[in-house]
Parts: C-alpha cells; sequence; structure tokens
C-alpha cells in the first residue's frame, strides 16, 4: 500500500501505551480489564504465548498493565479506557414517555433524510438491528395497551354483575363503569410498560434506541458535552506521544469508532504528532460509522474521515466480520461515506473471518448470540488467523509491522452511496 506510514525500528515494540475508546457502553470500564483478564488467558493458551495483568502502576485514566512474553521478545503495555460513560449514562436518564418520543424522532430524522434507505443498500444486518428497537418498544406499547383493555373490561364486567338488581345500576354502572374501566387501563399499561423497561437487560430495546437517538438528536453533528470529552482524549493520546513508547495504539469499537476518527483527525491536524516519536497506529473494530456519516449535518465526522484517509502520520486498519450483524462489514467507511480523497491511503480493510477463525462448535455456540458477536473482536479465536486483539495490542510488532503488505479483503464494499457528502473546508 502506497504512502503508508515509516515501519520504525523495523516495528519492534517493547513498551506501548494502547487507548481503548468504548462504543455507547454505560458501564464502569472495569467491564473491559475483566473481558481482556479473561478473554486473553484463553488466547494465550490456544496461541502459545504468556500474558499477565496487573493494576495501571501510573495515573490518568482507568486503566491496566500488561506483561506479555510473545515469539521471545519481552514487551510492556499499558492499557487505558478512554471513557465517556456518564456521558452514556445520562443519555439514557430518560423517561418511557420520553424515549418512545425519542423513537419517533429518531425514525423520522433517518427515514425522512433518506438514510435510512442508502444503509439498506449496504448492509441488512445493521439496519435490521436498528429497527429490532423500535419494534420491540412498539409491540411492548401494544401488549401493554391490550393488557390495560382486558383488565378494564374485565372489571366492568364485575362492577355489572355486582350492581345487576339495584334500583337506579343502569346510571351507577355508567358512571362507574367509566372510572373503573379507565382507572383500570391506565394503571395496568403503566405497570406493564415499567415491567418491560426492568427486563431491559434481556432484550436491549430501550438501550439500543437510546444509543441511536444519541447519534442522531443533531442529526450527525456531536453534543457538546461529547465534543468536550473528545478534546480531553486529544490531549491525553498527545501527551502519550511524548513518552518513552514505541507505539500509540488507538482502538476504537462500534461506536467509539466514529469519535477515536475526530480525535486523531484533531491531533494530527494540530500538528501533536511529533515525527521522531512512537508509531501512532488505529485499530477500529466493529464500526458503524454510516450510521452516523450518513445523516444530514455529519459534516464533522465526514471531514474527518477524509482527512484521515489521506495521512501519513498512522496505520489504519478497519477489522469487520460479516458474521457481526451490527457492524458495517466490509464497509471502507470513508469510501461508502462518499469522501474518499484522490490520495486515499486508508482504512486498510478485512475480514475478522468468524467463521474460519472459531471452530465449528464455538461458532455454533455464538450465532445467534448477536451482541456478543459484536465484541468478539475483542476475545479469543480457537482457530485464529492473523487477526488476533491480544497479540494487536500486547505483541512486540506495531499495527504497520504486522499488516505491512497485507492485502484488504476483496468482498469490501467501497461504492459511495451516501446522499450528504458534505464537508467542513
Amino acid at each position: 500500500m502506497s504512502g503508508t506510514q515509516t515501519v520504525k525500528n523495523g516495528g519492534q515494540v517493547r513498551r506501548r501505551h494502547v487507548f481503548y475508546i468504548p462504543g455507547y457502553d454505560p458501564f464502569h470500564p472495569r467491564r473491559y480489564r475483566e473481558l481482556y483478564r479473561k478473554e486473553s488467558a484463553v488466547q494465550a493458551a490456544v496461541s502459545n504465548y504468556a500474558l499477565q495483568l496487573s493494576p495501571k502502576q501510573s495515573g490518568g485514566a482507568y486503566g491496566w498493565d500488561v506483561a506479555a512474553q510473545i515469539d521471545g521478545t519481552d514487551v510492556q503495555t499499558q492499557v487505558e479506557v478512554l471513557v465517556w460513560s456518564d456521558i452514556v449514562k445520562s443519555s439514557m436518564d430518560t423517561g418511557i414517555l420520553a424515549t418512545y418520543l425519542q423513537m419517533l424522532r429518531t425514525a423520522w430524522i433517518y427515514i425522512g433524510s433518506g438514510a435510512l434507505w442508502r444503509l439498506m443498500q449496504l448492509r441488512k444486518g445493521p439496519v435490521i438491528a436498528a429497527l429490532y428497537p423500535v419494534v420491540f418498544l412498539v409491540g411492548q406499547l401494544g401488549l401493554s395497551v391490550l393488557a390495560g383493555h382486558l383488565a378494564g373490561k374485565v372489571l366492568v364486567t364485575g362492577l355489572q354483575l355486582f350492581l345487576l338488581d339495584t334500583e337506579g345500576a343502569a346510571l351507577t354502572i355508567s358512571l362507574l363503569g367509566w372510572l373503573v374501566y379507565w382507572g383500570a387501563f391506565g394503571g395496568v399499561v403503566l405497570m406493564a410498560l415499567r415491567w418491560f423497561r426492568r427486563i431491559d437487560a434481556r432484550v436491549f430495546a430501550y438501550y439500543l434506541m437510546h444509543d441511536y437517538a444519541y447519534s442522531a438528536q443533531m442529526n450527525g453533528a456531536n453534543p457538546p458535552a461529547l465534543e468536550a470529552r473528545m478534546a480531553d482524549f486529544t490531549k491525553t493520546i498527545a501527551e502519550a506521544l511524548q513518552r518513552d513508547v514505541d507505539e500509540v495504539l488507538i482502538v476504537g469499537h462500534s461506536s467509539g469508532v466514529h469519535l477515536a476518527v475526530s480525535v486523531l483527525a484533531d491531533l494530527i491536524r494540530a500538528g501533536r504528532v511529533p515525527k521522531s516519536g512512537p508509531a501512532l497506529s488505529f485499530l477500529s473494530l466493529g464500526q458503524v460509522v454510516p450510521m452516523v456519516s450518513f445523516l444530514p449535518q455529519a459534516q464533522r465526522l465526514r471531514t474527518d474521515l477524509a482527512f484521515l484517509a489521506a495521512t501519513k502520520a498512522l496505520f489504519w486498519v478497519d477489522v469487520t466480520a460479516p458474521g457481526d450483524g451490527c457492524a458495517f462489514a466490509l464497509c471502507d467507511p470513508v469510501a461508502v461515506s462518499g469522501v474518499a480523497p484522490a490520495n486515499k491511503h486508508w482504512p486498510l480493510v478485512f475480514s475478522a473471518a468468524f467463521t474460519q477463525s472459531l471452530s465449528p462448535a464455538r461458532w455454533k455456540e455464538l450465532r445467534w448470540r448477536f451482541f456478543r458477536l459484536h465484541f468478539q473482536y475483542l476475545c479469543a479465536f480457537d482457530r485464529p488467523r492473523d487477526y488476533d486483539y491480544f497479540q494487536i495490542t500486547a505483541g512486540p510488532m506495531t499495527l504497520g509491522a504486522r499488516y505491512q503488505g497485507r492485502p484488504a479483503s476483496q468482498s469490501r464494499i467501497e461504492t459511495p452511496v451516501n446522499k450528504y457528502t458534505s464537508v467542513t473546508l
């Protein structure tokens, strides 16, 4: 691939700093430490190398240290999670009615802008995932209304039987029946909707609705609180680039990918990447970039995509898999967004190939666990090929050295289908 980042020191790594940017996730980052601890042990046993986690020694963001011995080389890695879960929690702190209003507004944004139709031309999976919360929330409301209606009818029928022989019963039944019916209806509907929300950890309808609503609330522009947090991320990464490490690796997952794109674009444009400093690498996993870049006011993201695609200041690898129904698998996020520059170098797009890198038994176990598969990029493979998350983040080679010369997947999608291609000059 022409114009790639220069591989320094033969791409060898003894010390690395990793920054992980999670997707739309309200949970404490210890979740990612535990996932890394558990899955790295499995992968190390499969691939015959050694990894040991320990508490992070330095200050700053939440993270952990990794001591690895891979291919006879000792490597020290510090992993930090760039946290925005507090922003996510705040955006999810809405009532039932507000969530349904969010649903209507978000549906209108994607349908009215034409983005939904164009997204369907790329991959059906993530569009179905986007429609999933709408279907479930509408279904939950329908079942709640039906339960309320039945409860009201049963109580009114009981009232009629009780007052059947009472003088003036017709008038009494008419007045009380109206009150009883609507009182029961409203009470049961409210209780049912609250019950559905309590069990959302099993069905993810509210969670996913908040996710899509957050991205769409400003038609693709970033909310001010998120922009401020991204500026903090940029500063943190810039400081790491001044340290004595061989590689600074940014890992973005799911919605965290488009945050990472803008953070890195800001970093490079500001001249904060030293020419003689560590190798700067970007690994994007399970990206859903088109869900934002296809919206009318996403000029900021589209501009950053175009800029990052042409820079020589980093090495960018984009990994997805057709088995992940929540990601835009093998869709080049720059090209499909319609902003690929003439001198485009990035990203290098290839597949994690779940059906080949997981044994038939393991694939059968995970195949219908859609949300779990969306995190498979961060997990162990029992038949690993050339994608190994733990060798990338803790091994003795930079991302550029590991994948220098690797061809992109031939089945990648590069057709520009975005209606909105405006950028900020």
